[in-house]
Protein backbone atom coordinates (compact mmCIF):
# COMPACT_ATOMS: atom_id res chain seq x y z
CA UNK A 1 0.00 0.00 0.00
CA UNK A 2 1.02 3.63 -0.25
CA UNK A 3 0.72 6.04 2.66
CA UNK A 4 0.41 9.82 2.38
CA UNK A 5 4.17 10.14 1.92
CA UNK A 6 4.12 7.69 -0.97
CA UNK A 7 6.24 5.06 0.80
CA UNK A 8 5.51 1.38 0.33
CA UNK A 9 4.34 -0.50 3.41
CA UNK A 10 3.98 -4.16 4.18
CA UNK A 11 0.85 -5.42 5.93
CA UNK A 12 0.88 -7.97 8.75
CA UNK A 13 -2.50 -9.50 9.66
CA UNK A 14 -1.97 -10.83 13.20
CA UNK A 15 -3.72 -13.72 15.00
CA UNK A 16 -6.47 -14.22 12.42
CA UNK A 17 -9.43 -15.87 14.12
CA UNK A 18 -10.13 -17.87 10.95
CA UNK A 19 -8.65 -17.94 7.45
CA UNK A 20 -10.67 -19.62 4.71
CA UNK A 21 -7.91 -20.08 2.15
CA UNK A 22 -10.00 -20.99 -0.90
CA UNK A 23 -7.48 -23.73 -1.74
CA UNK A 24 -9.57 -26.72 -0.67
CA UNK A 25 -7.52 -27.14 2.49
CA UNK A 26 -8.79 -26.82 6.06
CA UNK A 27 -9.36 -23.37 7.53
CA UNK A 28 -6.49 -21.87 9.50
CA UNK A 29 -6.87 -20.47 13.02
CA UNK A 30 -4.60 -18.24 15.06
CA UNK A 31 -2.48 -17.64 11.96
CA UNK A 32 -0.69 -14.54 10.69
CA UNK A 33 -0.51 -13.31 7.09
CA UNK A 34 2.43 -11.21 5.91
CA UNK A 35 1.84 -9.17 2.75
CA UNK A 36 4.89 -7.88 0.95
CA UNK A 37 5.43 -6.58 -2.59
CA UNK A 38 1.81 -7.11 -3.67
CA UNK A 39 1.86 -10.80 -2.73
CA UNK A 40 1.21 -13.00 0.27
CA UNK A 41 4.75 -13.54 1.51
CA UNK A 42 4.14 -15.82 4.52
CA UNK A 43 1.44 -17.69 6.42
CA UNK A 44 2.15 -18.93 9.95
CA UNK A 45 2.17 -18.28 13.67
CA UNK A 46 4.11 -15.44 15.29
CA UNK A 47 5.29 -13.87 12.04
CA UNK A 48 7.51 -10.82 12.38
CA UNK A 49 7.81 -7.75 10.23
CA UNK A 50 10.85 -7.92 7.91
CA UNK A 51 13.75 -6.01 9.47
CA UNK A 52 14.18 -2.51 8.10
CA UNK A 53 10.88 -2.53 6.21
CA UNK A 54 7.95 -0.37 7.23
CA UNK A 55 5.08 -2.68 8.14
CA UNK A 56 1.59 -1.93 9.37
CA UNK A 57 0.03 -4.49 11.72
CA UNK A 58 -3.72 -5.21 11.80
CA UNK A 59 -5.26 -7.05 14.75
CA UNK A 60 -7.41 -9.77 13.16
CA UNK A 61 -8.04 -11.83 16.31
CA UNK A 62 -11.82 -11.34 15.92
CA UNK A 63 -11.85 -11.56 12.12
CA UNK A 64 -12.50 -13.97 9.29
CA UNK A 65 -10.09 -13.52 6.36
CA UNK A 66 -11.16 -14.77 2.93
CA UNK A 67 -9.82 -14.40 -0.60
CA UNK A 68 -11.06 -11.19 -2.18
CA UNK A 69 -14.26 -11.75 -4.13
CA UNK A 70 -14.38 -11.44 -7.92
CA UNK A 71 -17.40 -9.94 -9.67
CA UNK A 72 -17.80 -11.46 -13.13
CA UNK A 73 -20.62 -9.34 -14.61
CA UNK A 74 -21.92 -5.82 -14.00
CA UNK A 75 -23.22 -2.65 -15.67
CA UNK A 76 -21.85 0.21 -13.59
CA UNK A 77 -23.87 2.96 -15.29
CA UNK A 78 -27.09 1.37 -14.02
CA UNK A 79 -26.34 2.51 -10.46
CA UNK A 80 -27.93 5.81 -11.56
CA UNK A 81 -31.29 4.21 -12.42
CA UNK A 82 -32.07 1.97 -9.46
CA UNK A 83 -35.56 0.99 -8.30
CA UNK A 84 -37.37 3.15 -10.85
CA UNK A 85 -41.13 2.73 -10.30
CA UNK A 86 -41.94 2.27 -14.00
CA UNK A 87 -39.87 -0.93 -14.29
CA UNK A 88 -39.92 -2.41 -10.81
CA UNK A 89 -42.21 -5.18 -12.07
CA UNK A 90 -41.11 -5.48 -15.72
CA UNK A 91 -39.52 -8.40 -17.57
CA UNK A 92 -36.19 -8.01 -19.36
CA UNK A 93 -37.28 -6.80 -22.80
CA UNK A 94 -39.82 -4.24 -21.51
CA UNK A 95 -37.35 -3.19 -18.81
CA UNK A 96 -34.69 -2.55 -21.46
CA UNK A 97 -36.99 -0.62 -23.79
CA UNK A 98 -37.94 1.81 -21.02
CA UNK A 99 -34.44 2.29 -19.60
CA UNK A 100 -32.71 2.78 -22.96
CA UNK A 101 -34.59 6.08 -23.25
CA UNK A 102 -32.86 7.23 -20.05
CA UNK A 103 -29.46 5.64 -20.64
CA UNK A 104 -29.10 7.25 -24.07
CA UNK A 105 -28.31 10.54 -22.27
CA UNK A 106 -25.37 9.19 -20.26
CA UNK A 107 -22.29 11.44 -20.49
CA UNK A 108 -18.70 11.34 -19.23
CA UNK A 109 -19.62 12.57 -15.75
CA UNK A 110 -22.29 9.90 -15.44
CA UNK A 111 -19.80 7.20 -16.43
CA UNK A 112 -17.25 8.50 -13.92
CA UNK A 113 -19.63 8.77 -10.98
CA UNK A 114 -21.52 5.54 -11.64
CA UNK A 115 -18.20 3.67 -11.94
CA UNK A 116 -16.94 5.09 -8.64
CA UNK A 117 -20.26 4.25 -6.99
CA UNK A 118 -20.42 0.65 -8.21
CA UNK A 119 -16.75 -0.03 -7.50
CA UNK A 120 -17.05 1.52 -4.05
CA UNK A 121 -19.98 -0.70 -3.13
CA UNK A 122 -18.14 -3.76 -4.37
CA UNK A 123 -14.99 -2.95 -2.42
CA UNK A 124 -16.94 -2.28 0.78
CA UNK A 125 -18.48 -5.77 0.55
CA UNK A 126 -15.19 -7.60 0.04
CA UNK A 127 -14.83 -7.56 -3.74
CA UNK A 128 -11.25 -6.96 -4.94
CA UNK A 129 -11.62 -7.56 -8.70
CA UNK A 130 -14.42 -6.80 -11.11
CA UNK A 131 -15.38 -6.51 -14.71
CA UNK A 132 -17.97 -4.11 -16.13
CA UNK A 133 -19.94 -4.80 -19.28
CA UNK A 134 -20.41 -1.36 -20.83
CA UNK A 135 -22.06 -1.72 -24.23
CA UNK A 136 -23.86 1.63 -24.51
CA UNK A 137 -22.07 4.34 -26.55
CA UNK A 138 -24.35 7.38 -27.06
CA UNK A 139 -23.67 9.51 -30.11
CA UNK A 140 -21.85 12.66 -29.15
CA UNK A 141 -20.23 11.11 -26.07
CA UNK A 142 -17.07 13.11 -25.32
CA UNK A 143 -14.01 11.44 -23.87
CA UNK A 144 -12.39 8.02 -23.56
CA UNK A 145 -15.14 6.01 -21.87
CA UNK A 146 -12.86 3.08 -21.00
CA UNK A 147 -10.17 5.45 -19.77
CA UNK A 148 -12.67 7.16 -17.46
CA UNK A 149 -13.48 3.81 -15.89
CA UNK A 150 -9.83 2.85 -15.45
CA UNK A 151 -9.15 6.17 -13.73
CA UNK A 152 -12.01 5.44 -11.30
CA UNK A 153 -10.56 2.00 -10.60
CA UNK A 154 -7.12 3.51 -10.01
CA UNK A 155 -8.49 6.06 -7.55
CA UNK A 156 -10.30 3.41 -5.54
CA UNK A 157 -7.68 0.67 -5.89
CA UNK A 158 -9.83 -2.01 -7.55
CA UNK A 159 -8.33 -4.67 -9.82
CA UNK A 160 -10.29 -4.08 -13.02
CA UNK A 161 -10.92 -5.97 -16.26
CA UNK A 162 -13.76 -4.19 -18.06
CA UNK A 163 -15.59 -5.43 -21.12
CA UNK A 164 -15.48 -3.27 -24.20
CA UNK A 165 -19.11 -4.02 -24.97
CA UNK A 166 -20.94 -3.17 -28.16
CA UNK A 167 -24.31 -2.95 -29.87
CA UNK A 168 -24.65 -2.72 -33.65
CA UNK A 169 -28.37 -3.47 -34.14
CA UNK A 170 -30.60 -0.49 -33.40
CA UNK A 171 -34.35 -0.37 -33.78
CA UNK A 172 -34.22 0.38 -37.49
CA UNK A 173 -32.39 -2.95 -37.94
CA UNK A 174 -34.71 -4.99 -35.71
CA UNK A 175 -32.83 -4.60 -32.43
CA UNK A 176 -34.10 -3.30 -29.08
CA UNK A 177 -31.93 -0.22 -28.37
CA UNK A 178 -32.45 3.25 -29.84
CA UNK A 179 -30.32 3.90 -32.91
CA UNK A 180 -28.56 6.74 -31.04
CA UNK A 181 -26.68 4.32 -28.73
CA UNK A 182 -25.45 1.78 -31.29
CA UNK A 183 -22.30 1.95 -33.41
CA UNK A 184 -21.22 0.59 -36.76
CA UNK A 185 -19.11 -2.55 -36.81
CA UNK A 186 -16.15 -0.55 -38.10
CA UNK A 187 -16.40 1.91 -35.19
CA UNK A 188 -16.71 -0.90 -32.67
CA UNK A 189 -13.80 -2.98 -33.92
CA UNK A 190 -11.55 0.07 -34.28
CA UNK A 191 -12.16 1.09 -30.67
CA UNK A 192 -11.82 -2.49 -29.45
CA UNK A 193 -8.34 -2.59 -30.96
CA UNK A 194 -7.52 0.80 -29.41
CA UNK A 195 -8.50 -0.21 -25.86
CA UNK A 196 -6.66 -3.52 -26.18
CA UNK A 197 -3.49 -1.77 -27.23
CA UNK A 198 -3.88 0.95 -24.59
CA UNK A 199 -5.07 -0.89 -21.49
CA UNK A 200 -4.63 -4.67 -21.82
CA UNK A 201 -1.84 -5.76 -19.46
CA UNK A 202 -1.22 -9.51 -19.28
CA UNK A 203 1.16 -9.37 -16.28
CA UNK A 204 0.20 -11.90 -13.59
CA UNK A 205 -0.54 -9.10 -11.08
CA UNK A 206 -2.03 -6.76 -13.66
CA UNK A 207 -4.57 -4.22 -12.42
CA UNK A 208 -5.77 -3.57 -15.97
CA UNK A 209 -7.13 -6.02 -18.54
CA UNK A 210 -9.67 -5.86 -21.35
CA UNK A 211 -12.45 -8.26 -22.36
CA UNK A 212 -14.33 -7.96 -25.67
CA UNK A 213 -18.06 -8.35 -25.18
CA UNK A 214 -20.67 -7.88 -27.92
CA UNK A 215 -23.83 -7.31 -25.89
CA UNK A 216 -26.15 -10.15 -26.91
CA UNK A 217 -27.52 -12.09 -29.88
CA UNK A 218 -30.39 -9.58 -30.19
CA UNK A 219 -28.22 -6.44 -30.26
CA UNK A 220 -25.27 -7.31 -32.54
CA UNK A 221 -24.76 -9.12 -35.84
CA UNK A 222 -23.21 -12.55 -36.03
CA UNK A 223 -20.41 -11.06 -38.09
CA UNK A 224 -19.49 -8.76 -35.21
CA UNK A 225 -19.44 -11.77 -32.86
CA UNK A 226 -16.99 -13.54 -35.20
CA UNK A 227 -14.78 -10.49 -35.69
CA UNK A 228 -14.68 -9.76 -31.94
CA UNK A 229 -13.68 -13.35 -31.17
CA UNK A 230 -10.85 -13.25 -33.68
CA UNK A 231 -9.62 -9.86 -32.47
CA UNK A 232 -9.70 -10.77 -28.77
CA UNK A 233 -7.74 -13.95 -29.33
CA UNK A 234 -5.08 -12.13 -31.32
CA UNK A 235 -4.36 -10.09 -28.15
CA UNK A 236 -4.80 -12.92 -25.64
CA UNK A 237 -7.97 -11.30 -24.27
CA UNK A 238 -11.16 -12.95 -23.09
CA UNK A 239 -14.69 -12.89 -24.53
CA UNK A 240 -18.07 -12.32 -22.93
CA UNK A 241 -21.74 -11.82 -23.83
CA UNK A 242 -25.24 -12.19 -22.40
CA UNK A 243 -26.67 -15.59 -23.29
CA UNK A 244 -29.64 -17.80 -22.46
CA UNK A 245 -31.06 -15.24 -20.02
CA UNK A 246 -34.76 -15.35 -20.96
CA UNK A 247 -37.28 -17.26 -23.05
CA UNK A 248 -37.75 -14.08 -25.10
CA UNK A 249 -34.12 -14.41 -26.19
CA UNK A 250 -34.73 -18.01 -27.29
CA UNK A 251 -37.77 -16.89 -29.27
CA UNK A 252 -35.85 -14.00 -30.89
CA UNK A 253 -32.99 -16.25 -32.01
CA UNK A 254 -35.34 -18.91 -33.33
CA UNK A 255 -37.35 -16.33 -35.27
CA UNK A 256 -34.39 -14.43 -36.76
CA UNK A 257 -31.78 -17.18 -37.15
CA UNK A 258 -33.62 -20.47 -36.86
CA UNK A 259 -31.27 -21.54 -34.07
CA UNK A 260 -30.98 -21.44 -30.31
CA UNK A 261 -28.53 -18.93 -28.77
CA UNK A 262 -25.73 -21.40 -28.03
CA UNK A 263 -25.84 -22.76 -31.58
CA UNK A 264 -25.27 -19.21 -32.80
CA UNK A 265 -22.25 -18.92 -30.50
CA UNK A 266 -20.84 -22.15 -31.95
CA UNK A 267 -21.29 -20.72 -35.42
CA UNK A 268 -19.36 -17.60 -34.37
CA UNK A 269 -16.50 -19.47 -32.66
CA UNK A 270 -17.65 -17.87 -29.41
CA UNK A 271 -16.95 -20.93 -27.23
CA UNK A 272 -13.97 -22.11 -25.22
CA UNK A 273 -12.03 -21.62 -21.98
CA UNK A 274 -11.49 -17.94 -22.86
CA UNK A 275 -15.27 -17.32 -23.10
CA UNK A 276 -17.89 -16.83 -20.38
CA UNK A 277 -21.57 -15.96 -20.65
CA UNK A 278 -23.74 -13.89 -18.33
CA UNK A 279 -26.79 -15.71 -16.89
CA UNK A 280 -27.04 -19.04 -18.76
CA UNK A 281 -30.48 -19.87 -17.39
CA UNK A 282 -32.00 -21.63 -20.39
CA UNK A 283 -29.32 -24.09 -21.46
CA UNK A 284 -30.73 -27.56 -22.13
CA UNK A 285 -28.98 -30.84 -21.28
CA UNK A 286 -27.05 -31.14 -24.54
CA UNK A 287 -25.95 -27.50 -24.30
CA UNK A 288 -24.61 -28.03 -20.79
CA UNK A 289 -22.55 -30.89 -22.19
CA UNK A 290 -21.12 -28.54 -24.84
CA UNK A 291 -20.17 -26.01 -22.16
CA UNK A 292 -18.45 -28.74 -20.17
CA UNK A 293 -16.56 -30.12 -23.18
CA UNK A 294 -15.37 -26.69 -24.28
CA UNK A 295 -14.85 -25.35 -20.71
CA UNK A 296 -16.92 -22.29 -21.54
CA UNK A 297 -17.85 -20.43 -18.35
CA UNK A 298 -20.96 -18.84 -16.86
CA UNK A 299 -21.35 -15.71 -14.72
CA UNK A 300 -24.26 -16.53 -12.40
CA UNK A 301 -26.43 -13.52 -11.43
CA UNK A 302 -29.04 -14.83 -8.96
CA UNK A 303 -30.45 -11.51 -7.68
CA UNK A 304 -31.01 -10.07 -11.15
CA UNK A 305 -32.53 -13.33 -12.35
CA UNK A 306 -35.02 -13.22 -9.46
CA UNK A 307 -35.66 -9.47 -9.75
CA UNK A 308 -36.62 -9.73 -13.45
CA UNK A 309 -38.35 -13.08 -13.05
CA UNK A 310 -35.98 -14.57 -15.60
CA UNK A 311 -35.57 -17.99 -13.99
CA UNK A 312 -33.09 -20.10 -12.01
CA UNK A 313 -29.80 -21.14 -13.62
CA UNK A 314 -28.85 -24.81 -13.32
CA UNK A 315 -25.76 -24.06 -11.26
CA UNK A 316 -25.76 -27.29 -9.27
CA UNK A 317 -25.71 -29.30 -12.50
CA UNK A 318 -23.10 -27.00 -14.05
CA UNK A 319 -20.74 -27.56 -11.13
CA UNK A 320 -21.29 -31.30 -11.27
CA UNK A 321 -20.29 -31.19 -14.95
CA UNK A 322 -17.18 -29.12 -14.08
CA UNK A 323 -18.43 -26.10 -16.02
CA UNK A 324 -16.58 -22.98 -14.77
CA UNK A 325 -19.07 -20.82 -12.84
CA UNK A 326 -18.43 -17.45 -11.21
CA UNK A 327 -20.72 -15.06 -9.37
CA UNK A 328 -21.91 -11.60 -10.36
CA UNK A 329 -24.17 -8.85 -9.07
CA UNK A 330 -25.23 -7.81 -12.62
CA UNK A 331 -26.43 -4.28 -13.30
CA UNK A 332 -27.67 -2.10 -10.49
CA UNK A 333 -30.97 -1.45 -12.23
CA UNK A 334 -31.90 -5.12 -12.00
CA UNK A 335 -30.42 -6.07 -8.63
CA UNK A 336 -30.52 -3.15 -7.41
CA UNK A 337 -27.24 -3.16 -5.50
CA UNK A 338 -23.56 -3.97 -5.83
CA UNK A 339 -23.47 -5.84 -2.51
CA UNK A 340 -21.35 -8.85 -3.38
CA UNK A 341 -21.80 -10.69 -0.11
CA UNK A 342 -25.56 -10.42 -0.50
CA UNK A 343 -25.17 -11.99 -3.95
CA UNK A 344 -23.35 -14.94 -2.41
CA UNK A 345 -26.18 -15.53 0.04
CA UNK A 346 -28.72 -15.37 -2.78
CA UNK A 347 -26.74 -17.92 -4.77
CA UNK A 348 -26.66 -20.26 -1.80
CA UNK A 349 -30.39 -20.08 -1.16
CA UNK A 350 -31.75 -19.92 -4.71
CA UNK A 351 -30.25 -23.26 -5.76
CA UNK A 352 -31.92 -24.87 -2.76
CA UNK A 353 -35.33 -23.78 -4.04
CA UNK A 354 -34.72 -25.74 -7.23
CA UNK A 355 -32.65 -28.69 -5.99
CA UNK A 356 -33.22 -29.06 -2.25
CA UNK A 357 -31.35 -28.15 0.97
CA UNK A 358 -28.03 -29.69 -0.05
CA UNK A 359 -27.96 -28.19 -3.55
CA UNK A 360 -25.09 -25.78 -2.91
CA UNK A 361 -22.83 -25.47 0.13
CA UNK A 362 -21.36 -22.32 1.63
CA UNK A 363 -17.88 -23.52 0.63
CA UNK A 364 -18.93 -24.00 -2.98
CA UNK A 365 -20.31 -20.46 -3.05
CA UNK A 366 -17.09 -19.07 -1.56
CA UNK A 367 -15.12 -20.89 -4.25
CA UNK A 368 -17.36 -19.56 -7.02
CA UNK A 369 -17.05 -16.06 -5.59
CA UNK A 370 -13.27 -16.12 -5.40
CA UNK A 371 -11.07 -18.66 -7.17
CA UNK A 372 -13.50 -19.57 -9.94
CA UNK A 373 -14.33 -15.94 -10.60
CA UNK A 374 -10.64 -15.07 -10.79
CA UNK A 375 -10.10 -17.86 -13.30
CA UNK A 376 -13.03 -16.67 -15.45
CA UNK A 377 -11.51 -13.19 -15.67
CA UNK A 378 -8.00 -14.55 -16.22
CA UNK A 379 -6.36 -13.71 -12.87
CA UNK A 380 -5.02 -17.07 -11.62
CA UNK A 381 -2.86 -15.45 -8.91
CA UNK A 382 -6.01 -14.07 -7.23
CA UNK A 383 -8.89 -15.85 -5.53
CA UNK A 384 -6.92 -17.85 -2.95
CA UNK A 385 -4.85 -17.34 0.18
CA UNK A 386 -1.50 -19.02 -0.31
CA UNK A 387 2.15 -18.05 -0.30
CA UNK A 388 3.01 -16.09 -3.47
CA UNK A 389 -0.64 -15.51 -4.38
CA UNK A 390 -1.82 -11.99 -5.11
CA UNK A 391 -2.50 -9.99 -1.94
CA UNK A 392 -6.24 -9.65 -2.58
CA UNK A 393 -8.08 -10.27 0.69
CA UNK A 394 -11.31 -9.39 2.48
CA UNK A 395 -11.48 -9.19 6.26
CA UNK A 396 -14.79 -9.37 8.16
CA UNK A 397 -15.29 -8.83 11.89
CA UNK A 398 -17.17 -11.67 13.60
CA UNK A 399 -17.52 -10.23 17.11
CA UNK A 400 -20.84 -8.45 16.54
CA UNK A 401 -24.32 -9.52 17.59
CA UNK A 402 -25.14 -10.76 14.09
CA UNK A 403 -22.53 -13.54 14.30
CA UNK A 404 -23.01 -14.53 17.94
CA UNK A 405 -23.61 -18.26 18.22
CA UNK A 406 -22.33 -18.89 14.66
CA UNK A 407 -18.59 -19.33 15.20
CA UNK A 408 -18.53 -23.13 14.89
CA UNK A 409 -18.06 -22.51 11.15
CA UNK A 410 -16.96 -18.90 10.65
CA UNK A 411 -16.72 -19.07 6.85
CA UNK A 412 -20.26 -20.43 6.52
CA UNK A 413 -21.49 -17.86 9.05
CA UNK A 414 -20.46 -15.14 6.62
CA UNK A 415 -23.18 -16.35 4.22
CA UNK A 416 -25.82 -17.69 6.60
CA UNK A 417 -25.70 -14.85 9.14
CA UNK A 418 -25.02 -11.15 9.39
CA UNK A 419 -27.14 -8.06 9.00
CA UNK A 420 -24.27 -5.96 7.69
CA UNK A 421 -22.21 -7.04 4.72
CA UNK A 422 -19.50 -4.44 5.20
CA UNK A 423 -15.90 -5.64 5.24
CA UNK A 424 -13.66 -4.28 7.97
CA UNK A 425 -10.74 -4.26 5.52
CA UNK A 426 -10.49 -4.93 1.81
CA UNK A 427 -6.94 -5.38 0.55
CA UNK A 428 -6.18 -5.21 -3.18
CA UNK A 429 -2.72 -5.81 -4.60
CA UNK A 430 -1.31 -5.36 -1.09
CA UNK A 431 -3.02 -1.99 -0.51
CA UNK A 432 -5.84 -1.13 1.88
CA UNK A 433 -8.76 -0.03 -0.29
CA UNK A 434 -11.25 -0.26 2.61
CA UNK A 435 -10.28 0.47 6.19
CA UNK A 436 -12.66 0.09 9.14
CA UNK A 437 -15.52 -0.22 6.66
CA UNK A 438 -14.76 3.01 4.76
CA UNK A 439 -13.18 3.63 1.38
CA UNK A 440 -9.66 4.92 1.97
CA UNK A 441 -9.03 8.52 1.01
CA UNK A 442 -12.49 8.96 -0.46
CA UNK A 443 -15.47 11.12 0.51
CA UNK A 444 -18.41 8.70 0.35
CA UNK A 445 -21.03 11.36 1.18
CA UNK A 446 -19.86 13.57 -1.68
CA UNK A 447 -19.97 10.63 -4.09
CA UNK A 448 -23.53 9.74 -3.05
CA UNK A 449 -24.63 13.36 -3.51
CA UNK A 450 -23.10 13.55 -6.99
CA UNK A 451 -24.75 10.29 -7.99
CA UNK A 452 -28.17 11.48 -6.81
CA UNK A 453 -27.79 14.75 -8.70
CA UNK A 454 -26.89 12.99 -11.97
CA UNK A 455 -29.66 10.43 -11.51
CA UNK A 456 -32.20 13.22 -11.13
CA UNK A 457 -30.89 14.94 -14.27
CA UNK A 458 -31.16 11.73 -16.31
CA UNK A 459 -34.79 11.30 -15.28
CA UNK A 460 -35.59 14.90 -16.18
CA UNK A 461 -33.97 14.54 -19.62
CA UNK A 462 -35.64 11.28 -20.69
Amino acid sequence: MSDSAGKTKNLLLKDCFCIATGTGKADLTGTDILIRKRRIASLGANLKAPPGEETRTLDCSACLVVPGFVNTHHHFYQTLTRALPAVQNAGLFDWLKYLYEIWKNIDAEAVEVSSLLAMGELLKTGCTCSTDHHYLYPRGFKGDLTGIQFEAARRLGLRFSPCRGSMSLGRKDGGLPPDSVVQSEAEILSDCRRVLETYHDTDELSMSRIILAPCSPFSVTLNLMREAAELARSYGARLHTHLAETRDEDDYCSKHYGKRPLALMQECNFLGPDVFYAHGIYFNDSELEILAETQTGVAHCPSSNMRLGSGIARVKEMLELKIPVGLAVDGSASNDTSDFLAEMRQALLLQRIRYGPDALTAREVLTMASRQGAELLGFPASGRIAVNAAADLAVFRLDGLEYAGALADPAAALLFCGGSHQAAYTIVNGRLAVEEGRLTGFDEAELAARANSIAARLLRDQ
